[in-house]
């Protein structure tokens, strides 16, 4: 089975597009722009990818080359949105930590083959994901940094060094970066069939290699995502994975 480019796929999408419109609208979340820039760059993005996959796949190097692009626009996305930019590299750190370990594994395994038609999907999952991970932990800490900076100077103010004092307000929130993971994981196959096993369905595989895959994405996931909040929970104590104003502000 396939689906191929044509006015019936055009048909949906334009439907789909109008029902989130309409949803948008009625609702009054103001986001009606947004979304249809997100629509607009998604067809043009996803177009794009699938020629730089048609051209590079055949080639490791030149595959490992486009999954570090995927990489770097990750990092780029999560800094914008936690509002941290010019802590750009922290994030690529955190992320790093948690994509590469998984890669490592699968790859050191034989898990899936070094080549491009394997690693291609497998990494752009696992850096999704890692990316989605520590925007999560990000908004969530920074949040509650800005809202309990009372209780910041009191740590203070009783002996807790910062990096202590910011891990009493961060540490409880960090969780909850995992928990859309979690319960994706915990819900799988009984209410929802993820990417990778429609994929591999839709290529042809048999539901057992669906199912292998899945579940190899799936733990992929959470590894790198738990590790990726990890070690930006450590960043931020460091009072080095911060916005501006809470750099600023986080003072001894």
């Amino acid at each position: 089975m396939s689906i191929d480019p044509g006015w019936p796929v055009g048909l949906a999408l334009a439907l789909l597009l109008a029902v989130a419109l309409a949803a948008h609208r009625f609702a009054g979340y103001g986001l009606e722009r947004p979304v249809l820039v997100a629509a607009v760059r998604a067809i043009a993005q996803l177009g794009l990818a699938a020629v730089l996959i048609a051209a590079v796949v055949d080639s490791l190097p030149w595959s490992v080359a486009l999954v570090c692009v995927m990489f770097a626009m990750g990092v780029l996305t999560t800094s914008r949105r936690v509002e941290a930019p010019r802590a750009w590299s922290w994030a690529a750190l955190a992320m790093a930590s948690g994509v590469l370990p998984v890669l490592a594994i699968v790859l050191a395994t034989g898990t899936i083959p070094a080549t491009g038609i394997a690693v291609i999907p497998v990494a752009g999952i696992i850096v999704g994901n890692a990316m989605t991970a520590h925007t999560l932990v990000g908004r969530r800490a920074f949040a509650a940094l800005r809202e309990e900076h009372s209780q910041y100077e009191a740590s203070l103010s009783v002996g807790l060094l910062p990096r202590q004092a910011i891990r009493e307000i961060v540490h409880r929130r960090a969780p909850e970066a995992l928990l859309p993971g979690l319960d994706q994981v915990k819900t799988t196959g009984v209410v929802t069939l993820p990417g990778a096993f429609i994929g591999v369905m839709l290529g042809g595989g048999t539901p057992a290699q669906a199912a292998t895959a899945q579940v190899l994405v799936l733990f992929g996931i959470m590894a790198a995502q738990t590790v990726t909040v990890l070690v930006a929970e450590h960043l931020l104590a460091g009072r080095r994975l911060l916005p501006d104003d809470l750099a600023t502000s986080l003072v001894d």
